[in-house]
């Protein structure tokens, strides 16, 4: 078993053990009935009093080999409107960028958290998706009507 998976199996026993309330995650399987330890379905709900409230956020996490020294990839699925989402769904956020603010210390709860907390206070510095971006900084009321909407849109029916 390679650091990585040993590190994995820990976290999701952690998980298992004491995730967050009203989040999910789990790793996919595979054909064969295995878990893939590498790739997870995530769930992360909208911060209660926000435009976010109501909607669950759906993300696929891929984890390299050389987890936990380099950041798994998140992509929301289906792509989120959001200032700091690219048009694809990766997430840009600074924990989850080797060259920014990850450490090989972050677990799968703190990179659910930031990821939750940056959709209700978007990075201004480091956009991702400019039709969000400009909606943001040009016209608030608007960028929360279609925020709303997208959580409307993404109501938890499980």
């Amino acid at each position: 078993m390679s650091l990585c998976t040993m590190r994995l199996a820990e976290e999701r026993k952690q998980w298992k053990k004491n995730g967050i309330y009203g989040f999910y995650a789990r790793p996919v399987k595979k054909e064969d009935g295995t878990l893939n330890l590498l790739e997870w379905d995530v769930g992360i709900p909208g911060k209660p009093d926000t435009p976010w409230a109501g909607g669950m956020y759906t993300l696929k996490m891929i984890f390299p080999e050389e987890y936990p020294a380099k950041p798994p990839k998140c992509k929301f699925t289906p792509p989120l409107f959001h200032p700091n989402v690219f048009p694809s769904g990766t997430v840009c956020l600074s924990i989850l960028d080797e060259e920014k603010g990850w450490k090989a210390s972050l677990n799968l709860k703190q990179i659910l958290q930031g990821i939750q907390t940056l959709l209700t206070e978007p990075n201004a510095a480091d956009p991702a998706q400019s039709d969000a971006f400009q909606l943001f900084q040009k016209d608030k009321a608007q960028y929360e009507r279609r925020i709303r909407q997208q959580a409307h849109e993404r109501r938890d029916t499980t």
